[in-house]
């Protein structure tokens, strides 16, 4: 995202609002049908731009379904981020809120009810498991910068191993989420946890 204050070239505002049309109109159609009865030409018409500007920025309709799964990763990473600035000095309940909000989010996403209703659908399943080293790159990068840049002030290299493993771990939860009864958002903390954990003692030994 720019810093405030900062100009925005047009090329880039146009294409980032292009996207954002776009991948809203898949949104909605997504509520309405599931992904298998969805061509790019109903995208198209959705978002009012033409079939061949969605090739043009998306290549296929696996890649913009990818592209909508980016924004899930994405959306990850804000829940983390979230947690953490909201809970300052408390590792354990910051893993424990931003998980548990990412998976409440993700078990209404429409594209995410689409994958895990009815019938197999392996374009979607690879998204997030063969394909999925884009989304886990990206998220990976973005949380690794959360938790250098907040109070948690790890390493680069610390904030890698963390943000890798989270990623990877909550990511794997999106084709079999938890079991009724299961506190996965608590499990995960109590997992993670101790390595933030021995960071943070270990800058205070300094």
């Amino acid at each position: 995202m720019p810093r405030p204050g900062t100009r925005i070239p047009y090329q880039e505002a146009a294409r980032e609002l292009l996207r954002a049309s776009v991948l809203g109109a898949m949104r909605e159609l997504l509520t309405e049908r599931d992904w298998s009865k969805i061509t790019l030409g109903d995208v198209a018409a959705r978002a009012g731009v033409s079939r061949q500007t969605l090739y043009n920025e998306f290549g296929s309709r696996s890649g913009l379904a990818q592209s909508y799964a980016l924004r899930l990763a994405d959306d990850l990473v804000d829940h983390v981020d979230t947690a953490i600035t909201g809970n300052v000095g408390d590792v354990r309940a910051a893993f424990r809120e931003g998980v548990a909000n990412f998976f409440i989010d993700a078990a209404a996403d429409p594209l995410v009810r689409s994958l895990l209703a009815g019938e197999v659908k392996p374009d979607l399943l690879r998204l997030i498991t063969l394909d999925a080293g884009p989304l886990l790159d990206q998220a990976s990068k973005r949380l690794s910068l959360a938790f250098q840049h907040s109070w948690v002030a790890a390493t680069a290299a610390e904030s890698d191993i963390i943000a890798h493993a989270l990623v990877r771990i909550a990511m794997s939860y999106i084709p079999t989420p938890p079991s009724p009864g299961q506190d996965a958002p608590g499990e995960l903390s109590a997992l993670l946890s101790p390595y933030v954990e021995a960071i943070l003692a270990a800058r205070i030994k300094r």
